[in-house]
């Protein structure tokens, strides 16, 4: 896990690169990689890489980066992990490369020298890279297909910076379009995050996820799509295979899981696994207990004060599943002070705001204390395995609603009479019930929104909303992600991947572990997992948490079988209150934090320090 970061002048009238501009850059991400740091800049000065190491694999100078291939003279700067490195590099030896390094940075870089772009559905893992190839005079970037690692683009008609963070290329100077995006201040008020390609920055906008970019002197065309999620989960409808009892059902999931964590284990340091009470963090660590054959498992269970003694307190079960385990357990314990001493860190490492992240920076934080740089995390688990009330609500919503939603008017104007004395209630969505209850993809946005889009002007200027929301009109993006499903579990289960976990869980993830050095992996996030479970789903068996637990540790099952969903939470009420200077907001906790970040992002003097 690492920092990239690069300058191309790729116009006649370009500037030649700025050293000094690309070091900053680089430099602003040093807590992504502190391992060390590089940087290149070719012959003409026309492009430069730049990389922040955190050694995971192949420890020695020999993975050091800008790496360079003297035979073609292509350089990478890589950020992230490529799981199948090994079997890439066999299929490359056997067509006569020769490798210097353990490192998959130098498997990636031959793999593109060998296959071009068709290398990039082979990969498996979590990945953003930059490489510069002088045969072709261009620049590939590529960002891995479920958007685990991210990747930041301005161009500004003759020069293209790209990073991994958005703070890093105002850090680096050369940005000059600050103009703030109503998209993005919009699309944080209503998601909670800012939606990609979005960013606060009109000249700065992310590479969408299972996407590459291909820039020369013709200058940065559109981003080409090597991985299709909508078609992932069409065909499990459409490919309908031959089916499978719940016995070979529940064999071949925890295959496909075993497979997972396996990949995700392969490191040259410690891996530890962060424990929750629930069934996705405890089924990985059941598994990377059963793959580290006698070695025992690194565990860490994060405790609150305000919440000892109480029915969300997941330290005393956490502590009994690592006690199954034999695992060595940690429980870090967080007050209310502490949290309020960590808010001036927490605001200078949110690349962009967020009202969520802040578990995982605590969590992190911890794994920080605990000497461990690799971390393993359930992410990912209530997406794939149906695991959020959403899977369940959302159609019940359709079904009860949809035939009256599609009365002409009806619901715009129940919402229109009955918003006003619902506003200032901790309740403004249920204005919204009947005309946002027609299809899945309405109601999504009504379940999942912060701020419900006809409130938004509570928050913003008239003017803002309406060019934010024409910017990134939401109704037709979420119906764009379901096109072609038919069964409203796929259908919500693509719009959690795409919108929930792709643009606020994994993002959270990235900048909160990044600020304590610590590598979080997502063995539930993995493209080939997600391929076996719709195979499955394709034959019959729609696996469940439950099944999970079943399939992964008995024991624990029984254990947890019993036990009411908690999630991965803090006690955000009492903390976000206390913590921020800003008045109680209509809409709880929640919205409170999302004006204070607004504010603080919004602040003109932030272009010249980073948010």
């Amino acid at each position: 896990m690492c920092g990239i970061n690069g300058i191309f002048s790729y116009h006649s009238d370009g500037p030649p690169v700025d050293l000094s501009e690309l070091d900053r850059t680089r430099d602003a991400m040093t807590p992504r990689g502190p391992d060390g740091c590089g940087a290149w800049v070719s012959n003409d000065q026309r492009v430069g890489l730049a990389h922040r190491r955190l050694s995971i694999i192949d420890l020695s100078e020999g993975g050091a980066q800008p790496m360079h291939d003297a035979a073609s003279g292509a350089v990478i700067a890589f950020n992230g992990e490529i799981y199948n490195y090994r079997e890439l590099r066999r299929d490359l030896e056997l067509r006569g490369h020769v490798f210097r390094s353990e490192s998959d940075t130098e498997v990636l870089l031959r793999g593109y020298l060998e296959y071009s772009t068709d290398l990039l559905p082979k990969l498996r893992g979590m990945f953003a890279f930059a490489i510069w190839d002088p045969r072709k005079r261009g620049i590939l970037l590529a960002r891995d297909p479920l958007g685990i690692k991210p990747l930041y683009i301005a161009d500004d008609g003759k020069t293209v910076r790209f990073a991994s963070q958005v703070r890093a290329l105002l850090a680096g100077g050369g940005v000059k379009d600050l103009r703030r995006d109503p998209a993005g201040r919009v699309g944080f008020y209503l998601w909670g995050s800012v939606p990609s390609p979005f960013t606060l920055y009109q000249g700065i906008r992310a590479l969408p996820a299972g996407n590459s970019l291909w820039i020369d002197a013709r200058g940065v065309p559109a981003e080409r799509a090597f991985f299709d999620l909508n078609a992932e989960f069409r065909r499990a409808e459409q490919v309908a295979g031959k089916p499978i009892s719940r016995d070979e059902g529940r064999e071949a999931l925890r295959a496909a899981l075993t497979d997972s964590v396996r990949h995700h284990l392969i490191a040259d340091v410690p891996v530890g696994v962060f424990l929750s009470a629930g069934i996705d963090s405890s089924s990985i660590a059941s598994l990377a207990r059963d793959e580290m054959r006698g070695s025992a498992i690194e565990t860490l269970t994060l405790g609150f004060t305000e919440f000892a003694g109480t029915p969300q307190d997941e330290t005393p079960l956490a502590s009994e599943i690592a006690r199954l385990l034999g695992a060595q357990h940690r429980t870090i314990t967080i007050s209310r002070e502490q949290f309020k001493e960590w808010v001036p860190s927490i605001l200078a490492s949110m690349d962009q705001p967020s009202i969520d992240g802040i578990n995982s920076y605590c969590i992190s934080h911890a794994a920080r204390q605990a000497g461990l740089k690799v971390v393993l995390s359930g992410l990912g688990g209530d997406e794939i395995f149906r695991g959020y009330s959403t899977f369940r609500d959302i159609p019940k919503h359709v079904a009860r609603l949809g035939l009256a939603s599609r009365v002409p008017l009806l619901g715009k104007c129940s919402r229109i009479l009955s918003a006003p004395l619902l506003g200032r209630s901790r309740q403004p969505k249920i204005a919204g019930v009947v005309e946002y209850g027609s299809c899945i993809a309405d109601a999504y946005l009504l379940r999942r929104c912060l701020v419900p889009p006809w409130e938004l002007t509570r928050y913003l200027d008239e003017e803002l909303v309406a060019a934010g929301l024409e910017r990134l009109r939401p109704l037709e993006r979420l119906h764009t992600l379901v096109e072609g499903l038919r069964d409203p579990a796929l259908q919500v289960g693509i719009l959690e991947t795409s919108m929930y976990m792709r643009n606020q869980l994994l993002r959270d993830s990235d900048w909160a572990s990044m600020a304590h050095s610590i590598e979080l992996r997502v063995p539930l996030v993995d493209t080939a997992l997600l391929r076996s479970i719709l195979d499955l789903t394709a034959r019959g068996y729609v696996a469940t948490k439950a099944d999970v637990s079943r399939a992964t540790n008995p024991e624990i099952f029984a254990l947890l079988s019993n036990r009411p969903k908690t999630g991965f939470g803090i006690p955000a009420m009492q903390w976000m209150q206390s913590s921020v200077a800003t008045p109680r907001t209509a809409g709880g906790a929640s919205r409170v934090w999302a004006k204070f970040l607004d504010e603080r992002f919004t602040d003109a003097k932030a272009d010249s320090r980073g948010p």
